[in-house]
């Protein structure tokens, strides 16, 4: 049986209700509004936690990559767009009291070491490794080095890189996402029997699942036919907004919805126990002429 991983004032794991992250990423598109908006969304659905991205633009990306011509409401350039998506200390610091006041918890996915140092500053209560960062050993090592619990998605990658990947972090302190990386993700792609593999693979590693589709049901089957334990959304204002997320997000209808039926999923269990309910008897009395077995 999977261990737990203890996030803030919940736990992750089999025996506790599903953890459920609402990823606004970059979705906000440079707003704090906007942010508040989704923050208060995420919270009023019953969402756990918040995750937002942090980026040293000047790291992550080439001067090439920066320089290259790219129109937006930012400026003309790639760099001006990148740079005008990320928030500093000031916008962090309003975000970490917004979501105290509303009771949700947040963190965010750090892609380069510098902004694990930034993020420390900002007291996250834990982290995420991206996909596109499962092989970046420096920055694996560096989040580890925290302490913190760690959500690690599985994007992109087969068994042999994922286990290189937990080499470098502490798997007491760790919650794998099962995750098929294209936005959105078709139906034929998500491959959720995967979570099974994972599963039995780590199993003293709890396994969630972090979803791009478009729809709702796979995140429900993820949980109540192979036993996610965490899922992870993104999610959005808009789904036409502008931005390469916004078409793998869910809208503040479709996350009370999610939320909704992932609540309800335990109650649906039962005992397991084969028996005659108590309100069966007087349909059983109405509807049953014979009874000669």
């Amino acid at each position: 049986m999977s261990k737990s991983v203890a996030v803030g004032k919940h736990k992750v794991g089999t025996e506790f209700p599903v953890y459920a992250i609402a990823e606004i990423g970059i979705n906000h598109n440079g707003s704090l509004e906007s942010a508040f908006k989704l923050i208060d969304a995420a919270s009023l659905a019953g969402f756990n936690a918040v995750k937002f991205q942090k980026r040293n633009v000047e790291i992550v990306y080439s001067s090439e990559e920066l320089s290259t011509e790219r129109e937006s409401v930012f400026g003309k350039t790639n760099g001006d767009l990148k740079r005008g998506l990320e928030f500093g200390s000031q916008e962090y610091s309003l975000i970490a009291e917004r979501c105290s006041t509303v009771g949700i918890d947040w963190f965010a996915s750090p892609w380069d070491e510098t902004s694990v140092d930034f993020l420390e500053k900002m007291n996250v209560i834990a982290y995420k490794v991206a996909s596109a960062s499962i092989t970046d050993r420096n920055l694996l090592e560096r989040i580890s080095g925290t302490g913190k619990p760690i959500f690690m998605s599985t994007g992109m990658s087969n068994l042999e890189i994922v286990k290189k990947a937990i080499s470098y972090l502490d798997p007491n302190n760790l919650v794998l996402m099962h995750t098929v990386s294209t936005y959105p993700a078709a139906n034929q792609d998500l491959n959720l029997s995967a979570i099974t593999t994972l599963q039995q693979e780590f199993a003293q590693i709890p396994i969630g699942y972090s979803g791009h589709e478009v729809g709702l049901l796979p995140t429900i089957v993820a949980v109540a036919k192979y036993g996610a334990v965490c899922v992870e959304r993104h999610i959005t204002l808009d789904r036409a907004n502008w931005g390469s997320d916004q078409a793998a997000s869910i809208e503040p209808a479709g996350m009370i919805r999610l939320m909704r039926d992932l609540r309800s999923l335990p109650e649906m269990y039962g005992s397991g126990k084969k028996e005659i309910l108590e309100k069966e008897i007087p349909i059983m009395k109405k509807l049953r002429r014979k009874d000669t077995i």
